[in-house]
């Protein structure tokens, strides 16, 4: 079920680190179709005990380039499928072009949230776009109650629901207390949301920490949180038409000390399309996994859960 070896590639972009696999010829079918899975992508993700990443994506099947290029499968740390990831996305943009499975510069993409745009730049083409399905589901001004404190939040769902909270002094927030209570709140069950904590910079330029579901804890960036925040942020703070129109990008710098640029058109007031990101990816790594490792997934051993150890998937929460 699990193949004898595994190659594969590990990439990086705007802070988050991705294991790439190839599965446009079908080598791991079985495995994506068994409850094995979870507990595969468990095990490759930990961090400190395996190759450790914020996430794993499979290539699969090729398309013939009317519509679409190849299908891309997005899985959390914890073994969850997720419809879609921004930055993932933009790893995934490059290595597929990298590697010659798609002709590129521009990669259309079928993921879960449906059909998703990466380019790569010239003439750099760790600079990486990625154009995904429009967000829903705007939703601004919910108070809720996290915690025992009240909290005044918006919500998108760019291809994964996200919550955003506006804070002054992004630096000194306690993300490993509020992450969770947001992420887990009774108003967003049963999934939860990822919870996205963004202070105004000035006109145009925000910054973000994100809580993220699936990793549990809060990564050094997030590609469709960083969309988000910066939707509802132009939107919540009436910035002038040029952001709403495509034109200017909203420039929001991540914990990882990456600025991405985010561009969206409006509609109406609320509706929104044409959301592109922009962020730099970087090849960290091609390798094989050991067939140590690989027996170690055949004969069924549970990876540590995610938290054990006083850290989560490796991120310790405020100051990383």
């Amino acid at each position: 079920m699990i193949p004898e070896t595994i190659p594969f590639t590990k990439l990086t972009a705007g802070g988050n680190d991705f294991i790439c696999l190839d599965n446009t010829t079908g080598r791991f079918d079985d495995l994506l179709q068994s409850p094995q899975l979870s507990r595969f992508v468990r095990s490759l993700c930990r961090r400190g005990l395996s190759i450790g990443a914020d996430g794993l994506i499979f290539a699969g099947q090729l398309g013939n380039g009317d519509g679409v290029d190849i299908c891309a499968r997005f899985m959390e740390p914890d073994g969850s499928e997720a419809e879609l990831c921004g930055n993932g996305t933009a790893c995934f943009t490059y290595w597929v072009v990298q590697a010659g499975m798609v002709a590129g510069p521009e990669v259309d993409i079928l993921t879960a949230a449906g059909a998703a745009t990466g380019r790569v730049g010239t003439p750099d083409p760790r600079r990486v776009r990625v154009c995904v399905p429009d967000p829903r589901d705007v939703r601004f001004d919910l108070q809720l109650d996290i915690k025992g404190e009240p909290w005044t939040l918006d919500y998108v769902v760019t291809g994964v629901p996200h919550a955003i909270g506006y804070v002054t002094d992004l630096a000194r927030l306690d993300v490993p207390h509020w992450g969770p209570g947001i992420r887990h709140h009774p108003h967003f069950a049963p999934r939860g949301t990822n919870a996205n904590f963004v202070q105004v910079l000035d006109e145009g330029r925000i910054a973000i920490r994100t809580f993220e579901f699936g990793v549990e804890a809060e990564t050094l960036a997030c590609g469709t949180g960083a969309s988000a925040s910066a939707i509802l942020a132009a939107l919540r703070h009436e910035w002038p038409e040029t952001y709403r129109t495509g034109d200017t990008p909203v420039r929001v710098h991540v914990q990882g000390g990456e600025v991405l640029n985010v561009w969206f058109v409006c509609h109406n007031g609320r509706d929104v399309t044409d959301v592109c990101l922009e962020t730099g990816v970087r090849a960290i790594h091609d390798g094989v996994i050991r067939p140590e490792l690989i027996r170690e997934l055949l004969d069924g051993v549970e990876p540590a859960p995610l938290g054990a150890g006083g850290t989560t998937n490796g991120y310790r929460g405020t100051g990383d």
